[in-house]
């Protein structure tokens, strides 16, 4: 017998390798037909397994969050048999469930195109309209290998090979068709519905090895209701309307080259906007009392060896290579902390010293894959604003709580008041003991509670070298970024010798928070771009203003008010141009220009001029003194509106 626990705490024993869908059917037949899985201790599996062990049980239905990357599993299956079934011969590869929906990659001569997509889908639902049963069976290894070479899938016959010896090969068949798979499932084809729409085609190699063949890759969305399928489309449609990458070409701020992959090549206006969102980071950090630093962008391998960089994040960076005349290989920093510890070390510290605040934008270089770049979002060389704090471990929790107060703050400057938090323990690869660990964690923990704000476990997610709290923004379309961190560290300090002198006039090796705000100031930027749709608030405008004539009657005017205007700390610029001013207005706003001050033969002899807002119709008439003064007041960055207040 084993002992089943349910959500409610009722406790029942059925005999050993009951099923779930024994269970269900035996509390009753609606419930049986609402349940499409069951989780056992948390742990998603089919309702057809066997129960072999006591366990806390729950019925989920497709309504279930857990429920929906079963659907999208599901409907990777369904979408491989409507092609094989479209286009026999036609080979099938792997097909997982990703971010937002799923793929799967097929082989054949001639690749797929989205003209194919009216086809697939419709068959799609064919197939979910007859609502076959998903069926898992066992097989041994040279069964499985016989049963896809007969079918002429060479893919998966190599696959099988990749499983390892301790697994069992999992089949499940839907109707005639069946595909190798780790599942779980549904209960049967029915339980995908037809929300579900193909998004894209590309090309992927066999198992990401350019020596390999080439695939097509189809991807696919898929939700349990089609208004959530609607709203998602909808959020799409508005993502593409806001892509950085194209609104970053419109606002002449930035662009990419393959001679540099991964590498920005700032504009000046990009340049402008960059330094905004440094300046401001210089002085909150400032006020919290930090100091800035700078540290080699080269460093000898054996640090990073020392650090554990090079165990555990070797494929992430970037070596040189050996010279005659210099024997040592040298390594392109990924990250900054390693050469901060080397500026705490430099002296003799004092516990009354801490906590220690170093801060850097520091330029840091990360092999990314080519397949993974993606505008700012994903790059290869970026600035981190990133600090270390170096404390007792009695400080843990209330620098942490400090650190948290301080981020939180920035993002609401910014126009992003829906922040989550993640709590990220200790990951598989990792260094440091146990202990050291558990002391971590709970001092972490602490400050997060301190806190009073709502916060999620991301479980397994940590640095390799301590726990760390991730923040979430959510941006005016709905969409999720991680950007700010702050991660606990009781190891790296000691693996690079860092001490201060305690009150009993021991050395103690510090504890040191890593802390970064915006995180990656390239990808920041890139999503403020797409949060603000590129119209950004006054005071982040790389261009603030445009001085534009009507007439050259009034250009010694124009001159006179942008001169004034960027003595009032604007940043304007003068459009004298032999051009109809519809043009101009046309021209500005693409570019995103929040205000256009317009000046006529009229405007010039009056001394005022016409105010034209990005988005709006209307136009407001004022003296420039007063236009001035209007616009530069807007224009001041929220935290030193703050600190001038005060």
């Amino acid at each position: 017998m084993v002992a089943v626990t349910f959500p409610d705490g009722a406790r029942r024993e059925y005999p050993q390798s009951t099923t779930g869908l024994d269970i269900a059917k035996g509390i009753s037949p609606s419930l049986a037909k609402r349940t499409v899985a069951m989780a056992l201790d948390g742990k998603v599996v089919d309702l057809s397994d066997k129960i072999e062990r006591d366990a806390k049980i729950e019925f989920l239905t497709r309504e279930d969050p857990r429920a929906l990357e079963l659907i999208r599993h599901d409907a990777a299956h369904v979408l491989a048999e409507a092609v094989q079934t479209l286009w026999p011969g036609s080979q099938v590869t792997i097909g997982p469930v990703i971010e937002n929906g799923f793929y799967y990659d097929f082989f054949r001569n001639e690749p797929f195109t989205p003209e194919d997509f009216a086809a697939i889908e419709k068959k799609m639902k064919e197939i979910v309209a007859k609502d076959q049963p998903f069926t898992k069976e066992v097989w041994s290894r040279d069964e499985t290998k016989k049963a896809f070479r007969d079918k002429g899938e060479a893919f998966k016959v190599e696959l099988v090979d990749t499983i390892p010896a301790d697994q069992q090969i999992n089949i499940y068949k839907q109707g005639e068709w069946f595909d190798l798979c780790r599942g779980p499932h549904m209960t049967s084809t029915g339980k995908v519905g037809n929300a579900f729409k193909l998004m894209k085609v590309a090309g992927a190699y066999w198992r990401g090895d350019a020596k390999n063949p080439m695939l097509t890759r189809i991807y696919g969305t898929a939700f349990a209701k089609q208004e959530e399928l609607d709203a998602y489309l909808k959020q799409i449609e508005e993502a593409e309307k806001r892509d950085h990458r194209r609104l970053g070409r419109e606002m002449d701020l930035f662009h990419f080259q393959e001679e540099a992959p991964g590498s920005v090549f700032w504009h000046a206006k990009g340049w402008t906007l960059f330094q905004a969102l440094e300046n401001y980071i210089r002085r909150a950090q400032a006020g919290a009392g930090y100091v800035e630093v700078n540290s080699p962008q080269l460093m000898d391998r054996e640090m990073w060896v020392t650090t554990g960089h090079i165990p555990t994040y070797n494929d992430m960076m970037f070596l040189t290579a050996k010279r005659e005349e210099d024997e040592r290989v040298y390594a392109i920093k990924p990250m900054n902390c390693p050469g901060h510890v080397q500026i705490f070390k430099n002296g003799l510290k004092s516990y009354r010293e801490l906590p220690i605040k170093i801060a850097e934008f520091g330029k840091v270089h990360r092999f990314e894959p080519s397949g993974a770049l993606h505008g700012l979002m994903r790059v290869r060389a970026f600035t981190q604003d990133d600090a270390h704090v170096f404390i007792t471990e009695s400080q843990i929790a209330e620098e942490s709580l400090k650190i948290n107060d301080l981020i939180l703050s920035i993002y609401k400057d910014f126009g992003f008041d829906d922040v989550r938090i993640k709590f990220s323990d200790r990951p598989e690869k990792r260094i440091g003991d146990d202990a050291v660990w558990d002391k971590a964690e709970a001092a972490l923990m602490k400050a997060l509670e301190a806190s009073g704000r709502p916060w999620t476990l991301n479980k397994g997610e940590g640095a390799f070298y301590g726990p760390k709290l991730e923040y979430v923004l959510r941006d005016a379309i709905g969409r999720d970024w991680q950007c700010g961190t702050v991660q606990v560290d009781l190891n790296l300090p000691g693996r690079l010798g860092a001490f201060y002198i305690d009150e009993h006039s021991n050395k103690v090796t510090p504890v040191m928070l890593h802390r970064a705000m915006f995180g990656s100031l390239e990808r920041f930027t890139g999503i403020l771009i797409e949060h603000y749709e590129g119209k950004f608030p006054l005071w982040l405008a790389p261009t603030q203003a445009v001085i534009a004539t009507i007439t050259s009657d009034a250009d010694d005017f124009a001159r006179e008010a942008a001169a004034a205007a960027q003595r009032a700390g604007l940043r304007a610029d003068l459009d004298l141009r032999n051009e109809k001013i519809n043009y101009k207005v046309r021209e500005h706003s693409l570019a995103k220009v929040p205000a256009m001050l317009v000046v006529g033969k009229k405007e010039a002899a009056e001394r005022s001029v016409s105010i034209r807002r990005l988005g709006q119709e209307q136009q407001q008439q004022m003296p420039l003194d007063a236009a001035l003064k209007m616009l530069a007041d807007e224009a001041v960055a929220p935290d030193v509106k703050r600190a001038n207040k005060a």
